[in-house]
């Protein structure tokens, strides 16, 4: 089952509708969400969250320019988080495709960042990603392309993005993560959305909802 929120007139929400009061400001106010169900949790402001509601943690991986990337590198940022494989035949390339319209979207915009982070890291080396990203046409500082330590990039994804689907399923630590998901977070490292990365129209609201964010005091 492929999971896609979206917070617009028109279109239903999966999970918990927002309160009745929230819907003059549907349109310019995203939910945070601190768990793998995704149910929506509304706040007036970012004052409002808890200190300990859920944030993506201290990580620390590198790129494919060779650069160390951390959680440094995206505070204060929006940015979006997936998973992929450069040698992936079947879903990657549409996802790699999808997120150049991202890219391209907000190419000039400093404060939104991109996050790609391999599942097969013991294959995609610094070189493979460098020439995987000159062949997609990834722009350097815009996009990275993460490789690092296997054990903290699947902790990342099963335990802090919440990429996959099969919810209450016991998951050994060398199961395959292969996701179309891809997840947006706010300067806080907070999630903000979760959209199907194999969906224009999910794209085109995952664009939208980064414009919202970048309106909001989220930064």
């Amino acid at each position: 089952m492929i999971k896609y929120w979206t917070i617009v007139f028109g279109v239903s929400i999966l999970g918990c509708e927002a309160p009745s009061k929230k819907e003059d400001s549907r349109v310019d106010q995203l939910p945070y969400y601190n768990e793998a169900t995704f149910t929506p949790v509304w706040f007036e402001t970012e004052n409002e969250v808890p200190d300990d509601f859920h944030q993506i943690p201290s990580f620390s991986l590198v790129n494919q320019s060779g650069d160390s990337i951390s959680e440094k590198d995206v505070d204060g940022k929006i940015f979006e988080a997936d998973f992929f494989f450069t040698s992936c035949p079947g879903i990657c390339p549409k996802m790699t495709s999808n997120m150049l319209l991202v890219q391209d979207a907000f190419l000039d915009t400093e404060n939104v960042v991109l996050l790609s982070h391999s599942v097969t890291p013991e294959y995609d080396s610094i070189p493979i990603l460098k020439s995987y990203a000159e062949e997609k046409g990834v722009v350097k500082g815009k996009w990275h392309l993460l490789t690092g330590n296997r054990e903290e990039i699947y902790d990342l994804g099963r335990n802090q993005y919440f990429v996959e689907e099969d919810l209450g399923l016991e998951k050994d630590p060398n199961d395959f993560i292969h996701t179309e998901n891809f997840v947006l977070l706010d300067g806080s490292r907070r999630i903000r959305g979760i959209y199907n990365g194999l969906n224009k129209t999910a794209i085109n609201q995952l664009i939208t909802d980064i414009k919202i964010l970048k309106k909001s005091n989220s930064l």
